[in-house]
């Protein structure tokens, strides 16, 4: 059994400290994004791609073949594959008939209009059984989009996009490019060389972040498999020097805080670098220093199903997608516990397993999408996940179930998706209309240190300090044999501040529950008994030290990594401070070994 501490009451450090980490994340001052004139000068460089002068810059001399056909490492969808067979295009809950299509149409959403001009769809067709029929269909695509498309589009052509679509089309060069035709097959190899020259120029100038990486992977896959061109993958390599630091930190997390990211970047680093093998080479050693620091962050997100949760505006990573890169990375056996450079923390003991976003929201200019989740945390047991957070929508593009209605995405973004503190209602990050973050938290302190009797985790958010005075603190503590959580959260009056509206708020401490986990309240109405899917017992206190409060248990909804919406419960402590402040300890507890 675990031990009977009072709720939240975590120990203080002692003489058995085993390592202790402390430290301040920043948001970099409120990054708001790209200034007015780097937007200006990016608009500039797209309307000078569509001039007689560009078009003249991209010509040149066509390549009778390609040097070697490296390995895509993301194995394709037999089921879309197979629909593309029988005549129609789907993704992101669109669907496109390939009889009439142009590749034109502007009423697709967005995510499909990417995946299509990025001939995402190869790899679809390239894992089909039926060679012939797959070729058949391939061809008949690429000749239609060719034919779409001859000269420059703002968004066939958009760096990333071009940047992916010569990785695709490298990559399956078998699929599409076997054509006795003559004609079709110039007009390909064509094209390849076409983009490429249009890369040269358009992929250091793709925002940054993961698109830039997509503009210069594909741009270096290009220069090292189409003749005669060693100086452009010598430019595409100086480029990714110059981003892969910023974008993958020290410790191996994407600035974009995002996994998903971190895992897409990881797929695009191991296509890109398998060019160089597919002529008997190996990849440059940036490529293999990135992998390295990725694949064990990522593995230190998973929860005890091998999942990795959604985080700032991601969708869940399923197992396959993680045993598979743990199969393609020399570190993807390894875990990293977390860092003060990406934001997350790990605690585990025995079965339980506790993941922590104890970092800022991402730089605007890093991501459109993140999250208001700051401090949330997830825990699993075993297997099961006991607390998560509601979900998120970006990588559910290919899921069977399609992208989630605008409104469900839109909340999943807020705090009170999370499992974590809410003041008033309110957001800790303010989120735009356009999903973007705005003014919030700005700073994250953290204090961590494992002792020989547990896990002790310290943090603190000024995300409600402009707008009511009140800065929060979570401290959380993991028993060495993982049987109790102890949490105490505390909403602690900041120092004056001219515009602060110093008045008492309600608040909210939420712990959404893992799918199949069932809540029963307790007699004295501050505690719950849940019930995993394994059988598993935990008991869940609650007690408010300041303030005052009840404990509730509402309806929630947590969405999986295949886009499947499950009702589900959460744990709601629910008051109002006083004095500005409140101090909310609460615990869970395994029943049993």
């Amino acid at each position: 059994m675990a031990s009977n501490r009072e709720p939240g009451n975590a120990p203080p450090p002692a003489a058995d400290v085993i390592d202790d980490v402390a430290g301040s994340l920043q948001r970099g001052g409120g990054d708001r994004g790209p200034s007015l004139s780097e937007r200006l000068i990016a608009g500039v460089a797209v309307r000078a791609y569509a001039t007689p002068l560009h078009r003249l810059r991209l010509r040149g001399r066509f390549p009778l073949k390609l040097l070697g056909v490296p390995a895509d490492p993301v194995p394709g969808d037999p089921h879309i594959g197979e629909r593309i067979i029988a005549g129609r295009l789907i993704h992101a809950g669109h669907t496109q008939m390939t009889r009439d299509i142009s590749f034109r149409e502007t009423a697709p959403p967005a995510a499909w209009q990417a995946w299509a001009h990025g001939w995402e769809w190869l790899r679809d067709l390239a894992i089909l059984p039926d060679r012939a029929a797959a070729t058949k269909a391939a061809e008949a695509l690429v000749e239609r989009w060719l034919a779409s498309f001859p000269e420059y589009d703002a968004l066939a052509w958009r760096a990333d996009i071009t940047g992916t679509r010569l990785l695709m089309a490298l990559g399956h060069a078998p699929l599409i490019l076997s054509s006795s035709n003559q004609i079709y097959r110039s007009a390909l190899l064509s094209a390849l060389a076409t983009w490429a020259r249009h890369l040269d120029r358009a992929a250091r100038r793709a925002p940054e972040g993961l698109p830039r990486a997509r503009a210069l992977a594909g741009l270096y896959a290009a220069g090292t498999l189409i003749p005669g061109g060693e100086v452009r993958a010598a430019a595409a390599l100086a480029g990714l020097e110059a981003l892969l630091p910023a974008l993958v930190l020290p410790d191996g997390g994407i600035a974009t805080r995002a996994p998903v990211d971190a895992l897409a970047l990881a797929e695009t680093l191991l296509f890109a670098g398998a060019a160089p093998e597919a002529i008997g080479g190996r990849a440059p050693p940036l490529f293999a220093d990135a992998l390295a620091r990725l694949a064990p962050a990522l593995r230190g997100l998973m929860l005890g199903d091998g999942q990795v949760g959604a985080w700032h505006g991601g969708a869940m990573i399923g197992a396959a997608a993680m045993e598979r890169l743990a199969r393609k990375v020399p570190t993807g056996t390894e875990l990293r516990r977390g860092g003060r450079w990406s934001g997350f923390q790990r605690l585990s003991a025995g079965r339980t397993v506790v993941v922590v976003d104890a970092g800022p929201p991402p730089p605007a200019r890093l991501s459109s999408s993140g999250h208001a989740g700051t401090l949330a945390l997830e825990m699993s047991d075993g297997p099961d996940r006991l607390v998560t957070n509601c979900g998120g929508q970006r990588g559910l593009e290919r899921a069977s179930n399609g992208l989630l209605a605008p409104a469900l995405a839109a909340g999943l973004a807020t705090t009170a998706a999370h499992s974590t503190l809410v003041i008033d209602d309110t957001n800790s990050t303010r989120i735009r209309d356009d999903g973007t973050l705005a003014g919030g938290v700005e700073e994250v302190a953290l204090a961590s240190r494992t002792m020989a009797d547990g896990q002790l985790l310290e943090s603190s958010h000024d995300g409600y300090v402009r707008r009511f005075g009140m800065l929060v603190r979570r401290r959380l503590f993991l028993s060495a044999d993982g049987g109790e959580l102890a949490g105490e959260d505390l909403i602690e009056a900041a120092p004056a501040r001219l515009f602060a509206r110093r008045s008492e708020r309600r608040f909210d401490v939420r712990f959404h529950l893992g799918g199949g986990v069932s809540a029963t309240p307790t007699a004295d109405g501050m505690g719950a008994l849940m019930k995993t899917p394994g059988g598993r017992i935990w008991a869940f206190k609650a007690r408010i030290a300041a303030g005052s409060g009840q404990l509730l248990i509402e309806p929630s909804l947590w969405v999986d990594a295949d886009g499947t919406i499950h009702r589900t419960q959460q744990l709601v402590i629910s008051g109002t401070t006083e004095k500005q402040a409140a101090d909310i300890h609460w615990s869970f507890t395994r029943a049993g070994k």
